[in-house]
Order: structure tokens, then sequence, then C-alpha cells
């Protein structure tokens, strides 16, 4: 029997992990990225010997029998990486005003450092702490059980109640709640929208253990490829989607503007949902449909500066750092010129194992699409030099508003380069550079959320708009995705398997 052909757009996480499940299970996987680059978030780029990050900067849940260890052991990803533990008894340290507080990885140890900081909160740390657990393992696909449903009443209760709604309720200390919150920058969280269920997914998968991937998580990317392709599958890039062609009841192959045709059984696109409606004018997408998908909200755009350091200047630092010159880390997406930046991430890149010395850092801050609305048009590396001016003014304030908890920071610094939602638009193909696609709004309710299946039968969705954006959400995206063609037992089954 002939394999059935699957044709998957983007080369994403979502992509490469449904390419590597179906090629191993049979399929005939082609999967075609625009780019030069295999990879999507997972992209890394070299500056001067230096080697950054764009997106995956760092993952957790990844010791021995964690979830994000299951996962990619079942990918066949853990012989391919190395990967190199943040501080564990800090790996965030949020700063509010000059004052630090350090997330421990661990139940008690996470209570502890707090408390010291907050002794009247324990027993309110501890009830938080309990929730953000009960949640997350509410969801039978964040903690890989079989279920026939993942609504269960408690997932979806904080799917519906807001971060800060819930935070209220738990602890009554104001000061503690924003500190809380000092890492909402990995979801772009928004208050009065974003549900606590975002939060407790995010802080539990952290807290568990947390790591960065040592030389880049482009080796992802890379073992996702080479598995695929072992399989018999195919990997293109620079094949830019231009069409799915459909007939009266179903997808029928693609077409990319080299004017090549792949003809396909299954359509899977890991990209944006409102690139997919351009490019299928199947009547079965309904106009209502295409409406609900061109106003979907978007987490808003980033700013990044990458650092190259002088040799053996600046130590490598093992955690992530939140600044906030603001007495909260709330409402930062809101800012006028003079307030920018209201507050930042400031990261180091694992470039080696026991690394000493930082070789390059990152520092991140939101970006309103506003502010490059006017060079929407232009290509990268042809915005002229209005654009250019732009990028530099607005990287000279982030390293001044680093450089106020970190004063040595300057002299260490050989070399910046910098990117805008406009970068991260044409790299990764999101609307208007969103950092992490579709957002989650309690006010809209489902109407915020994005299926993986489409009203074209085999047309399916995947990537961090479906389910979640980060790497576990993805992959428990990836699970859904391909769990129309293999069944979820399956695919639990064979995780089991692959993990015994």
């Amino acid at each position: 029997m002939e394999s059935k052909r699957v044709v998957i757009i983007g080369s994403g996480l979502g992509g490469l992990s449904c390419g590597l499940i179906l090629s191993r299970n049979g399929y005939d996987v082609t999967v075609l990225e625009q780019g030069i680059q295999a990879g999507g978030c997972l992209q890394c780029f070299r500056r001067q010997g230096v080697k950054f990050e764009t997106g995956m900067h760092f993952i957790g849940s990844a010791d021995e029998g964690q979830v994000l260890d299951r996962l990619l052991r079942y990918l066949g990803v853990l012989d391919d990486i190395s990967l190199s533990r943040l501080d564990t008894s800090g790996y965030d340290v949020v700063s509010l005003q000059g004052q630090q507080f350090r997330f421990a990885n661990g139940r008690e140890q996470f209570i502890e450092t707090l408390a010291s900081d907050f002794p009247l909160q324990r027993d309110n740390l501890s009830r938080y702490f309990s929730l953000v657990e009960e949640v997350a393992q509410a969801s039978s696909l964040h903690s890989l059980r079989v279920a026939d449903s993942d609504a269960s009443p408690l997932n979806t209760e904080f799917q519906l109640r807001s971060m800060n709604d819930v935070l209220d309720e738990v602890i009554s200390d104001p000061l503690l709640r924003d500190v809380l919150v000092g890492s909402l920058p990995l979801y772009a969280a928004e208050r009065n929208k974003t549900p606590f269920s975002t939060h407790a997914f995010i802080t539990d998968f952290y807290n568990q253990s947390a790591f960065r991937v040592v030389g880049g998580s482009d080796k992802i990317a890379a073992s996702l490829v080479a598995s695929i392709e072992r399989n018999g599958g195919r990997v293109l890039t620079r094949k830019k989607v231009v069409r799915i062609d459909c007939d009266n009841v179903k997808a029928v192959g693609v077409e990319t503007s080299d004017e090549q045709y792949y003809p396909a059984d299954i359509v899977i696109a890991g990209i944006h949902p409102a690139r997919l409606i351009e490019l299928c004018q199947s009547p079965l997408l309904r106009p209502a449909y295409r409406r609900r998908v061109q106003s979907l909200p978007e987490t808003v755009g980033g700013f990044s500066v990458y650092l190259r350091f002088k040799p053996q200047t600046v130590p490598y630092m093992n955690y992530n750092f939140y600044g906030y010159h603001q007495s909260s880390p709330w409402d930062c997406e809101r800012y006028t010129a003079a307030e920018w930046p209201k507050g930042y991430l400031y990261m180091h890149f694992c470039n080696k194992d026991h690394q000493q010395w930082a070789e390059g850092g990152v520092i991140l801050s939101y970006m309103q699409w506003d502010e490059v609305a006017k060079w929407q048009n232009t290509s990268i590396g042809r915005r002229g030099e209005d654009y250019e001016q732009m990028k530099r003014e607005h990287a000279e304030r982030l390293i001044d508003a680093v450089s106020q908890e970190f004063p040595m920071l300057r002299q260490g610094i050989d070399g910046y380069w910098s990117s805008s939602p406009l970068t991260y638009r044409d790299y990764t193909g999101t609307e208007e550079g969103s950092m992490y696609g579709v957002a989650k709004d309690i006010n809209l309710g489902p109407a915020a959320r994005v299926q993986h299946r489409t009203k074209v039968p085999n047309l399916l969705l995947t990537g961090q708009n479906i389910n979640s954006h980060g790497i576990l959400g993805v992959l428990v995206g990836t699970v859904v995705t391909c769990s129309e063609l293999l069944t979820s037992e399956h695919i639990f089954n064979e995780i089991i398997k692959t993990n015994r």
C-alpha cells in the first residue's frame, strides 16, 4: 500500500515534530520552509564568531523523567544536544525598582526563598504553589496522560480566570503578587486578559528544572531534520508556499513560488492562521471563520539587542534577569516614547559546557507594531537609514537600562546588533511580529482559541498558535495534531515505550 503523502508548511518546532512523528509512522512527509534555514524560533545566527539564539532561550522540565525530557527522548533529540542547568537557587531573578527576588527550583526551595523576603506570606505562598501544581497536573496533555478530554473542571475554571484575579485572591501582599508575575515577558501576559492556567503551566514547567541548550537550540532543529530524512522524508528550504490547492471536499496539494507543485493527501500548516487563510481559498473555510481568524488578538512584538562581549570580561550569568524600573511588571506593553523601556529581560547564551565567561547575551523588551509599521513594506537589510537610526536609539536606551543594574556592562560590550518586530515577522511569519502569536484572552473565551482542525477535513494546523507557545506548548499541540491521524493513545504508547 502506498504511503499517504503529508505536506507540512513551515519548519518551526511544530512542523518538524509533526514531520518526525508521522514519518516514523509510515507517512511520506515533505516539509516546505520559505527561509534559508529550518527551525522557526529554534533558529540561531552568528555575528563575528559568536552564536545567538533568536527564540528558544531556555527550557524547563528536562530532568530525567520530567515531561520535556520524555518528549525529547521520544523525538530522539537527547542524543544530539547537551543541556546546561540554570542556577537552582535562582533560575529567574526579578528586580523591581532595584530590589531583587529569586525563583528557586523545587516546591520547598521556591517557597522558602521567597518567604525569606515575605515571612508573613509563607502560608499564602504554599497555597499559591499548590494551586499552580494542581492546575498544571489537571491538564492530561501537559502531564502526558491519556484522557478522552483535557477539559477538567479545574482546567476549565482557570482558563477563564485572569492571572491577576487569582493572585489577588491567594496572595495578600501586593509586592509579592508583582514578584510572582515578574517573568510575564515569557508569555506577554496582560492584566485582566491572560488566564491563570497559562501562568500555572509556565511556572510549573520551569520550576521543575531549567536549562539552556549548549551551543544553541538550532541543534534541536538539526536533530529533527536528520531524523525526518532518515525516515525517508524531506525538509526543503527556500520553498515559499503560495497556494493550498483544494477541490470541493479536501486539500489536494500545495504550490510554491518557484512553480513547483506538491500533491498531498494531508496538509499540515505550521504557520500563523492568518497566513493559512491567505493561502487557502476553499469555500469550506467559511467567511465567519476567516473573519474570526483575521480578528484574533496578537501578543505584543519585541525589540532585541544581541550583545557580543570582549573575551573573558563578562562572567557567565547562569540565570535570567527581569528588570523593571517601575513598581510592577504589569502594563509594560503600554508605553509612551519617553517611558520606553518599562522593563526588560536580560540573558546570556551558553556556547559551551561549563561556561565561565559569557561570549554573547541578549536584552529583550516589548515593542508595539505602530513603532515600525511605516517600514512594513521593506525587506531585511533594505529598510533605510531612518530605520537603522531608530534601532540604534532603542538599543542604546536598553543598554542604559540594564547598566543601572549591571554597571560594568558597557565596558564588556565589544559590539551589538538589534532586531525589531519587522525582523521577527520576516523570519518567523508571525502577524505583525508578535512574540508568541495569538494571545490568550479570557474575555473572548473560545473565540480566542485556534483549533488544530479546519473545515477542510485533511487540512490541519500546528505550532505555537495551537494550544500554547513555548517548547512544551508547541509539542503538546503536535501531539494533538498528530492524534488526528494516529490517535492520542497510539502516540502516548509510543512515548511510554521510548521512555522505558
